[in-house]
C-alpha cells in the first residue's frame, strides 16, 4: 500500500482473496489500482503478467501460495516471454493450522526456485516482508513473497537494510557449535530451540536467509565453518525443492560439512498451528532433537 501511494503504476490483482491477504487495502486506497480476478487464478496470473507488460504497471498478484500451483504454465511462460511480474503468496505451510492441507502451500518454493529468472523472497517479520516488497517491485523478472499467516515477532529494526541473496545471522556468540536456518515460522522455531540448547550448555547460531533464490552461498558457508561444519535446516514445506535443498545446493562442494534437513515428511492434516508444527516434525522440540543428533555426528 506504501509504494501504491507513492507510484500510481503500481496496482495488485486478486482471486478473491484480498481480505485474507490484505491486498483488499490498496483497493480500499484507490480502486482503480486494484484488479478483482476472483477465483480463476489461471486467468489473475494472466492478467497480471499482460498488465505487466512492456512495463506499463508494476503487478503485484496475491492468493494462497497453494493456489499459483493452478498456474504453473502461464507463470513459466510469463518467465520466458520476459515478463517483470509479482507474485505473493501467502498462507503457507502447515502453520495455517485448521484449514487444511488443500489450502497448505508446500510445494511453492520448489515450484517458483526452478522458474528461469525468479526471485523468491521469504521474509520472516514485517519489517523483512515491507522490504521484499520493496525490492521485488525494482527487480526485473518473476518475483516471489512467501508470507505466513501466524502473527510473529518483530525482529528487525525499521530502519535495517536488506538485499537480495544476503542472509541475516538474528543469533550468535563465539562458541557456537551448529548453524540452525529458518524462514518464516521456522527462524522463530530455531531461535526457541537455540534458547533451550543454551540451557544445556549448546551454542546455536541461527541465520535467517530472507531469500531463498538466490541464496546466501558465502554466509551459509562462513557461518557452517565457525559453527564446526553443523547445519540443521528447519521449513515449512515439502523436503523436495526448498529451502533445505536450498542450503544443501550451497554447501555441495565443501568439505566437512553436515546437513540435517527438517521438511513436513507426508501429506498433513488439520488442527492448530502449534499442534501442527510438532505433529509433522519442524517445531522447536524436534530441533532441538536434530541438534543432539548431528552434534554426534
Amino acid at each position: 500500500v506504501k509504494i501504491g501511494k507513492s507510484n500510481p503504476r503500481v496496482i495488485a490483482l486478486d482471486g478473491d482473496t484480498k481480505n485474507s491477504t490484505f491486498s483488499e487495502k490498496l483497493k480500499l486506497h484507490n480502486p482503480a489500482q486494484y484488479i478483482e480476478c476472483f477465483i480463476a487464478e489461471q486467468n489473475l496470473v494472466g492478467v497480471g503478467i499482460g498488465a505487466a507488460c512492456r512495463n506499463r504497471v508494476i503487478s503485484f498478484v496475491s492468493t494462497f501460495a497453494t493456489f499459483f500451483t493452478r498456474a504453473f504454465d502461464q507463470i513459466r511462460m510469463g518467465a520466458i516471454s520476459q515478463t517483470n511480474c509479482n507474485f505473493v503468496g501467502s498462507h503457507c505451510g502447515v502453520s495455517i493450522g485448521e484449514d487444511g492441507p488443500s489450502q497448505m502451500a508446500l510445494e511453492d518454493l520448489a515450484m517458483f526456485r526452478a522458474i528461469p529468472t525468479s526471485t523468491v523472497f521469504y521474509p520472516s517479520d514485517a519489517v523483512s516482508c515491507e522490504r521484499a516488497i520493496e525490492l521485488a517491485a525494482q527487480t526485473p523478472g518473476i518475483c516471489f513473497v512467501r508470507t505466513s499467516r501466524p502473527k510473529t515477532a518483530v525482529i528487525y529494526d525499521n530502519n535495517e537494510p536488506f538485499q537480495i541473496g544476503k542472509a541475516k545471522v538474528v543469533k550468535k556468540t563465539d562458541k557456537d557449535q551448529v548453524l540452525l536456518i529458518g524462514a518464516g515460522v521456522t527462524l522463530y522455531e530455531a531461535l526457541k530451540a537455540s534458547n533451550e540448547l543454551a540451557k544445556a550448555g549448546v551454542n546455536a547460531r541461527v541465520l535467517d536467509p530472507f531469500t531463498v533464490k538466490p541464496i546466501d552461498a558465502a554466509a551459509i558457508i562462513q557461518n557452517a565453518k565457525e559453527c564446526g561444519g553443523r547445519i540443521v535446516t528447519v521449513e515449512d514445506h515439502y523436503p523436495e525443492g526448498g529451502l533445505g535443498e536450498a542450503v544443501l545446493s550451497a554447501v555441495a562442494e565443501q568439505r566437512d560439512v553436515v546437513v540435517r534437513k527438517l521438511a513436513v515428511p507426508r501429506v498433513p492434516r488439520s488442527g492448530p498451528s502449534d499442534a501442527l508444527l510438532e505433529m509433522f516434525g519442524i517445531s522447536a522440540n524436534h530441533v532441538v532433537k536434530a541438534v543432539q543428533d548431528v552434534l554426534k555426528v
